[in-house]
């Protein structure tokens, strides 16, 4: 990898890292956007490619951002290339939006012995790409209208439906709401003290995210949870994007407002931010890893269905 690469590599994360602290620094969370902008007659989903599946990871919080500052209905993008192949064509002077690859290569290097092994090194790449309303001639199908909000019922139930066939053990009583490793359960207040149905659906969508930590799901470390207050507010910051995303797949909100113990998390993470440019993309990516674990919990014909 030669440095300029190199350097180029590092400011891409520091290019969207320093944006994201921006946001924060003004007591925004940028991953709530969608949800808490005048956008909401249409149904809030991930960015879709071209093909109509949905990005993933760190791509999905960098399109949602595009889309609302540049004012864009559609959340369906592609590249110049994917356009031209469709019969379209980007409108001349516009601009494009970055998404991220990341992805690994294979370098022969000596170990402390002086023998040659192969060692992985992980890269990332950026490139641009444009939202259907910049590019003109496409089939019609790309400029329908963004989906309906789905009816509320429907809504609820597919929610309800979602997370009893995660199996996890949840168990209700108290005021809080939070995962037990120990116990291996979800402790959530009564029903009763949600706002209503899709409330309830929402901040179960957060601790579901911490429960799939445990080793024999996706193994992700809890060990230094409450010891350590930088390993916390990573985790927290795993589930508050693990729940927009699912939030999002499930058509239902996310909590706009931060409980009280979540409140305290946003100097947390300027300062986890600052010290670490990759922290919210591999932040980005455990989110994913956890959503992608419980949609695979999910009956084929289901999955299916929701395509």
């Amino acid at each position: 990898m030669t440095r300029k690469t190199e350097a180029d590599r590092i400011d891409i994360y520091a290019r969207i890292t320093d944006r994201i602290v921006e946001d924060l620094g003004r007591g925004v969370r940028p991953w709530m956007k969608p949800w808490s902008a005048a956008n909401t007659n249409g149904r809030i989903t991930r960015p879709m490619r071209h093909n109509g599946l949905p990005y993933s990871g760190m791509n999905v919080l960098l399109l949602w951002s595009e889309q609302l500052s540049r004012g864009f209905s559609s959340s369906m993008w592609m590249t110049f290339k994917q356009a031209l192949e469709l019969g379209g064509a980007v409108r001349k002077g516009e601009t494009g939006s970055t998404v991220v690859f990341a992805s690994r290569f294979t370098k022969a290097q000596a170990d402390a012995n002086g023998n040659e092994v192969d060692r992985e090194i992980p890269f990332l790449k950026a490139y641009s790409v444009f939202n259907v309303e910049q590019i003109e001639g496409l089939p019609d199908s790309y400029y329908t209208p963004p989906a309906k909000v789905l009816d509320p019922i429907v809504r609820i139930e597919s929610a309800d439906r979602f997370f009893r066939n995660t199996g996890a053990v949840i168990r209700h009583g108290g005021s809080q709401a939070y995962y037990s490793p120990g116990l291996d359960n979800i402790q959530m207040p009564p029903f009763e003290a949600f706002r209503d149905a899709a409330g309830y659906a929402a901040v179960l969508s957060h601790e579901a995210t911490h429960w799939t930590a445990a080793e024999h799901r996706i193994g992700r470390d809890l060990s230094r949870y409450a010891k350590d207050r930088t390993e916390r507010a990573r985790e927290e910051l795993i589930a508050e994007l693990g729940s927009c995303f699912l939030c999002a797949d499930l058509g239902i909100a996310p909590e706009l407002e931060p409980r009280p113990d979540h409140a305290s998390y946003l100097q947390s993470w300027l300062s986890v931010l600052a010290n670490d440019k990759r922290v919210i993309f591999q932040a980005a990516a455990h989110a994913q890893r956890a959503v992608s674990f419980l949609h695979s919990l999910q009956p084929e014909s289901e999955v299916k269905a929701a395509a």
